[in-house]
């Protein structure tokens, strides 16, 4: 059984930077493609950016892109989300999703492990 929990979110300024960390536990990261999703009130959660297994491949919705980096840590259990020039239409909770396999889910559906999720709020 494996257990993702978030940290890392608190409430930033526009324009400050944060990362987040999620920590697996039960099975390394480095044995599962990560993804990280966002839900912000009265939105759909959207997919946010995806790192497969092997780490060779990235993606990022259009809104992040050239602003967040998602990668995995030194540690075998962890994955980040480093995010830079935060905007308040940033503001969510963030969760880490996980599958086995090379590929990462783009939706929960997809997510074999599911984290509860960090609040990030950026204010204006």
């Amino acid at each position: 059984q494996v257990q993702l929990i978030e940290r890392g979110g608190r409430l930033v300024q526009a324009g400050d930077s944060l990362r987040l960390s999620c920590l697996a536990s039960g099975r390394t990261v480095s044995n599962l493609a990560i993804a990280w999703f966002r839900l912000a009130p009265g939105k759909e959660r959207e997919f946010v950016a995806g790192i497969t297994r092997s780490g060779g491949i990235t993606d990022y919705a259009d809104s992040v892109k050239d602003r967040f980096t998602i990668s995995r840590g030194n540690a075998a259990n962890t994955a980040y989300l480093q995010m830079n020039s935060l905007k308040p239409e940033d503001t969510a909770v963030y969760s880490c999703g996980a599958r086995s396999g090379d590929s990462y889910c783009t939706s929960l559906r997809q997510c074999h492990y599911w984290g509860q999720g960090t609040q990030v709020t950026v204010s204006s």
